[in-house]
């Protein structure tokens, strides 16, 4: 890690637990959602199909929504590999300890968020 981070050894080692957990988590939902969206079946009767083609629309997008998470995720893992964690993407001003906390994978700090 950046000395340049402003973060102690243990918010770092707390974060990086938080992220790992949050990445197997998103990994595990991922997998399950291409488990149920495969158990979805279209049959000959067309009210029925037309609620199979709704639902496997709502799978693929919580599945992207998921994948999106999982690459910030593993964008912040990267980051603290590489020691440039907790830098604001936007001014590169460092990020407060509490919001990496709160937010592991934020890229941004608290003035260039939303």
């Amino acid at each position: 890690m950046s000395p340049d981070a402003d973060l102690s050894s243990e918010a770092e080692t707390t974060i990086r637990a938080a992220l790992d957990a949050e990445a197997a988590q998103l990994r595990a939902q991922i997998r399950e959602l291409g488990r149920d969206e495969s158990s979805l079946q279209f049959d000959d009767n067309f009210a029925d199909s037309a609620q199979v083609a709704a639902e496997q629309g709502e799978y693929q997008t919580l599945a992207a929504q998921l994948r999106d998470q999982l690459a910030d995720v593993e964008r912040a893992i990267e980051k603290l590999d590489a020691g440039t964690y907790g830098r604001c993407e936007v001014c590169g001003q460092p990020i407060g300890e509490a919001r990496l906390e709160v937010m592991p994978a934020t890229r941004f700090c608290i003035e260039h968020a939303g």
